[in-house]
């Protein structure tokens, strides 16, 4: 089968690799009906994360069982499934208390060390899955194509999102900036909103993304970055800023944007993956302002979501602005790595 491969900084290849195969009885095979490029991914594609030689890629996917283990019990042969980015086994004490991310037994794809052996990557035809029962969820019948878009966004972003206004405290009335316009962000306007939060603002630069962000309910659009963009949103709420901010970006300054826009008293919840991020603690004891969040654990919110994705109750799917063929990949990369798309979905 054919799957993606990072070779180096800036070269992703398409690569022959053999089939999945179940190895343990608690495996299944999914063929890969949808899977897409993170905003997490470019770290590696840019040269910043950790270099750990050629490695497969990519983490978010849906698709159709085609062959389980023994002991799988709660999916079977035909189901139409999304993968969370995280494997986990569900009945851990840490899977039990909802955090699946730290899953005494699981891990991430692409691992080659996980205490139930390695693990495919998504970005590719089709995938062994390791803890299925505890991993996969399935749906009581096969979806519309439509609706893979919006189901491919569980596997992630949208969960994710979900993380971030979780995280911030959002609830019927907050006050609400989101800071970043990626896929997550866009996201976590949608969470934002179906929690009950009053007012969403969106931060964002980008003509495209805005008008997304208020299709998807963002009551006002802050362009403005630094100073001026604090500035900015504390003019939209009373001159002291929201009751919560949700950091979906993951830079140094983008905490630091939400830590100087949330109000005194209030709460950041961030969910993007840190590079360079460190938090002013003397800022945060001085101004009475709270820092949540962390890697989402997007298995314990499908259950939630799901049904508002299916009913078409909220559209998480339209930040795909980009479909291509597996095959175009090295493509998919550099549209987002230029920002030329908001998140790019692959299909095999």
């Amino acid at each position: 089968m054919r799957a993606t491969v990072l070779e180096s900084p800036g070269q992703i290849v398409l690569h022959d690799v053999p089939d999945p195969r179940i190895e343990l009885p608690t495996d299944a095979v999914v063929r890969v009906v949808a899977s897409c490029i993170c905003g997490s991914d470019l770290w590696g594609y840019r040269g910043i994360a950790q270099d750990r030689g050629p490695s497969r890629t990519g983490h978010e996917f849906v698709g159709v069982i085609e062959e389980i283990g023994a002991d799988v019990r709660t999916v079977k042969v035909g189901d139409f499934v999304i993968a969370p980015f995280c494997i986990s086994d569900g009945t851990c004490e840490n899977c039990r208390n909802g955090v699946h991310t730290s899953c005494l037994h699981g891990g991430y794809w692409g691992s080659t060390d996980l205490p139930a052996a390695t693990a495919d990557a998504a970005q590719g035809e089709a995938v062994r899955v390791p803890l299925a029962d505890g991993t996969l969820v399935g749906l009581p019948e096969q979806p519309g194509a439509e609706q893979v878009p919006g189901l491919l966004t569980l596997s992630d972003v949208m969960g994710t999102g979900h993380h971030a206004a979780l995280a911030a405290g959002v609830t019927r009335g907050s006050t609400v900036v989101v800071v970043g316009d990626g896929a997550v962000g866009l996201c976590g306007v949608i969470a934002a909103l179906r929690l009950g939060a009053e007012q969403v603002v969106a931060m964002s630069r980008h003509a495209s993304r805005q008008a997304l962000a208020r299709e998807f309910g963002a009551t006002a659009v802050v362009a403005e970055r630094g100073d001026e963009g604090v500035a900015r949103v504390k003019e939209l709420f009373g001159g002291i800023g929201p009751d919560a901010v949700m950091e979906c970006v993951g830079t140094k300054e983008s905490m630091q944007q939400a830590l100087d826009s949330v109000r005194p008293g209030g709460t950041v919840g961030f969910v993007g993956l840190p590079y360079g991020a460190e938090l002013p603690i003397r800022q945060m004891f001085s101004e009475n302002k709270g820092v949540r969040g962390g890697v989402a654990s997007v298995r314990g919110y499908i259950d939630e979501l799901l049904p508002d994705v299916l009913s078409g109750a909220i559209d998480p799917g339209r930040v795909f602005d980009v479909t291509l063929p597996l095959a175009d990949v090295a493509e998919g990369y550099r549209a987002m790595d230029r920002r030329e798309a908001i998140k790019v979905l692959l299909r095999p």
